[in-house]
Parts: structure tokens; sequence; C-alpha cells
């Protein structure tokens, strides 16, 4: 049994209730399983059953039992018979779909020793839910492992909850038994797109419906320091604003535009939760003063034009920390989709930067997708994504859309 180190130190360290392998197709994560799987099916106690869970049972018997049928034998590792059930080294085991939470209704309201899972992003959430309540021995615990997902998937929430997690993620360098060749044309096939962050490197980026697909291909090509955004001496540095509801937050982005509307840099961003109007005055003033600091000056303050009385207290509260002299106006609100065109040309032409003061416009713009279950183009808002900072930053450049990408 060859190992990667990654393998070796899943194989000794990975004791915890859950233990979780992520990342990148072909880098080695499920091969360790094969052998793990049957380890712990030998060290039940029968205090509780033993489940295989995946996408389907035919995804189970691809990816798990075909494979230890090889290096075990059909005498060890049998087939799902029609009571959804296995043989597998002498011990019955349960192998469930998990795509729709009625596949794994027969084993509601049981205690799970050990459970194995597979493709987990593919599971329903409610299949998820419903384990969590049943691993409830004393030594119950679970081994799975999944190919990265969307950034809000719901499972990503859970691997970044603070449970007791063993998690490990997965290049595709992290695989040493790969032909070279064969990695290397791979890169080649995936660089510039989002699937080389997905399936080379591993990691939770959306991918299906991409919007500002040239970025999210290579966002750090795109980002410059500070200091550098500091030499530049912007004609114009406009603060956007998008206030928050019951389920989104404020967001404030600051971007700045030359005098020749040669380029855009988004200069500083961030997001706060909604709270009483004048905790969101002081938030207001204390990032204007941040942006003036480190860039300056501010000229404009754009608003959602939705909410007048925010707005008018944003105004009170400039003038009260001796900054009335910056424009506070209401957002034009042009087309979305005008304005996603405009961003979009600007990655084309490598005429968009945004500084490291500025992270949360390059995980929306990495994360935004379309909607969909739109019949016409739609920007997806379900709160999957961060729509509020890309209105934010759209204010702050949507009446120059037409000089910056002249």
């Amino acid at each position: 049994m060859k190992l990667s180190d990654k393998q070796k130190d899943f194989w000794i360290n990975a004791n915890q209730r859950w233990n979780i392998k992520s990342g990148a197709t072909r880098s080695g994560k499920t091969y360790l399983d094969y052998f793990r799987i049957a380890k712990k099916i030998r060290a039940t106690k029968g205090l509780g059953l033993i489940v295989l869970l995946g996408n389907t049972k035919g995804t189970l018997e691809r990816n798990i039992l075909d494979p230890m049928r090889e290096i075990y034998g059909p005498g060890l590792v049998g087939t799902i018979g029609s009571n959804n059930t296995v043989r597998l080294f002498g011990k019955k085991v349960y192998a469930l779909g998990a795509d729709k939470k009625n596949q794994v209704a027969r084993i509601q309201g049981a205690a799970i020793e050990y459970c194995y899972g597979d493709e987990i992003t593919t599971w329903a959430e409610d299949v998820f839910t419903m384990l969590k309540s049943r691993l409830s021995t004393w030594n119950s615990c679970f081994d799975g492992t999944c190919n990265p997902a969307e950034p809000g998937h719901w499972f990503k929430k859970f691997l970044d909850s603070g449970a007791d997690i063993y998690h490990q993620h997965y290049t595709i360098f992290d695989n040493p038994f790969l032909d070279p060749e064969f990695v290397k044309n791979l890169c080649k096939e995936y660089a510039g797109t989002v699937y080389y962050n997905r399936f080379i490197l591993g990691q939770w980026t959306r991918a299906e419906g991409a919007i500002y697909k040239q970025f999210a291909g290579k966002p750090d090509q795109y980002l410059i320091s500070v200091e550098d955004a500091v030499k530049r001496r912007y004609r114009y540095i406009n603060v956007g604003i998008d206030f928050g509801g019951n389920k989104s937050k404020h967001a404030f982005v600051a971007g700045g535009i030359p005098v020749n509307y040669s380029e855009y840099t988004a200069l500083m961003a961030e997001r706060k939760e909604p709270e009483d109007p004048l905790t969101l005055e002081k938030q207001v003033v204390d990032f204007v003063n941040r942006v003036i600091e480190t860039f300056g000056h501010v000229d404009y303050v754009y608003c959602d034009s939705a909410e007048k009385v925010l707005i008018r207290g944003v105004m009170k509260a400039l003038e009260k920390a001796q900054l009335g002299y910056i424009s506070v106006r209401d957002a034009r609100k042009a087309e979305v989709n005008d304005r996603i065109r405009c961003a979009t040309r600007l990655h084309g032409r490598n005429r968009f930067w945004y500084t490291e003061l500025a992270m949360p416009v390059k995980e929306a713009l990495e994360h935004a997708v379309w909607d969909e279950s739109k019949q016409s183009d739609k920007r997806l808002d379900d709160g999957s994504s961060d729509i509020d900072t890309l209105d934010a930053m759209e204010y702050t450049f949507e009446r120059d859309m037409k000089r910056l990408i002249a």
C-alpha cells in the first residue's frame, strides 16, 4: 500500500468525530479510504448501524465498492442487495443514496456507529442534518470525501463551523503517483478558468454560471498594493453604500477613477451587520475617514436610493464629522447587466484593479453567478453570494461607465 505523505497523515491523525478530505479530483482523496473503511468496519462493536452514503447507490458501487472488491475480493466485499444492504468484511452495512431525503428514511431513528460518505456535496442537506443526530454512540464517527462546490454550499458552512472535525484539503499536486505529463496537460487545459481553482487547486469556487469568468479564473492578476494605488493619484474617489436588511449586510466600497478614465480601482471595502441607524452613521463616517487617511480624499458618496431616511442620516453624520464637503447622492442604479458588462470589459482590458483593503470585492466577483432559474439573464441574489458588495462597487462607477469603457 503506497501512500502519499498527506494520506499517511490522515491515516495516523484523523481520529475526530468527523474526518473529512476535500479538494481536487485525482488528488488521492479516496484511495486511502479503501483501506480505512475496512479498518473502521472491522473495529465496530455492534453498538449501532454501519452505513455507506453516496450520491446514489450506483455511485457507491462505482466509486467505493468496485475498487474495494478488486483489492479484497467478492468474499469480503459483496454487492448491494434489493434491501439496500451489503456484506462487508462479514458485517451488514446499509448502502444508500443521499441525493434525496426519502432515500435514507429506513435508517431514521437508529443509532449509527460508523458512517462513510462519498461525494458529500451532492447530498440533500436534510440527509446530512439527520445524520448528525444519528451518530449517537460513544464511539460514533464519520469518514468522508468531497470535491468542493460553491463557497456558499451548506457543507462548506459545516466545515467552517468549529465542530469536531479533522479536515484535509487536497490539490492535484498532493498526489505524487500521477504521471507528471498528465498533471501538466490538465493544468494547461484549465488555466485561466474557475475550473483550475476547483479541479486543480481544490478550492470552493463558483464554477457553473460564473459571471466574471476572466476575473474569477485569475483574481490575483488584478491585485495591486495599497502603495501603488496611492501613487496613482485618482481624480475621483467615490464611496458606494448598499444598505442591508433582514438577510443582507451593509456594504461599503471606495473606488478610484483617474482623470483620463483609463481604469478603475476598488480601493477599500467592508461589510457590516445591520443595526440601528446611529451605528450605521458611525460606520460610514469611520469608513470614509479611513479612505481619506489612506488615499487622500473622498469626493462623492453614492447611496442606495431606496432608503431616504438612512441617506439623510448619513449626510448629517458626515456634516457633524466636518466632512460635509463630500457630496452625498442617490445611486443612479443603472441596469444591473449594464454594470456587469462594464466590469467585465474592464477585466478583459486589464483596466480593473483592487487592493488588499478591498478583499470583499474580490470575493464577490469570484462567486457571482447567473440565476439559472430565470429565463432572462439575471444575477443570482439568494444570499449565497455577496451581491451587496457588487452593488456598492457599481454605485461608485456607474455614472462614468461610458467613459471607462470608451
